[in-house]
């Protein structure tokens, strides 16, 4: 991965984001790491990876007895008109 100054990615960004399609860049400020830069086509796996993982967290909750914001809403109405 390459690293670099938040200023050197200033004064030659076009370079930096040409250098994105082949590796992330890691940029730093006070020489620290502050940000990465990434293609799009690795965000776009990210976002992929991200999607996976929550439906396959609702998919568990669900599977556990989450009704879900509708769901709920119906139990809450059953159980009040069953009160009345």
């Amino acid at each position: 991965m390459k690293t670099a100054s938040a200023t050197d990615v200033k004064n030659r960004f076009g370079e930096y984001l040409h250098d994105t399609v082949k590796e992330p860049v890691i940029i730093e400020k006070t020489g620290r790491p502050v940000a990465v830069m990434i293609s799009m086509e690795e965000f776009q796996r990210f976002q992929a990876m991200e999607d996976a993982f929550w439906i396959q967290k609702a998919e568990e909750a669900e599977a556990g007895g989450y009704l879900g914001a509708k769901g709920t809403k119906a139990f809450i109405k059953a159980m009040l008109k069953e009160k009345s």
